[in-house]
């Protein structure tokens, strides 16, 4: 599937919103969770607006933009 860049990129940056959480206490960790959610409605928004766009499934979509970010994107030819 063809993804635009920015999907991807919007991806990665909740994951690593989600992955600060780690360690942190109290105000910060909440903090840090609000930061995560807005990421992560940042992308599921994205996500579904190319969906409709494209006229493709959205839940099709959002599991290749999760494959593409962590690099588990597999090559069709393979």
């Amino acid at each position: 599937m063809d993804l635009p860049d920015d999907l991807i990129n919007l991806e990665r940056a909740a994951e690593e919103a989600r992955a600060r959480m780690a360690g942190l206490t109290s105000d910060e960790r909440d903090a840090q969770r609000t930061a995560w959610r807005d990421a992560a409605a940042k992308v599921q928004a994205a996500i579904t607006a190319h969906a409709e766009a494209a006229g493709l499934n959205r839940y099709e979509v959002g599991q290749a933009v999760k494959r593409a970010a962590r690099g588990t994107e597999q090559d069709p030819a393979e």
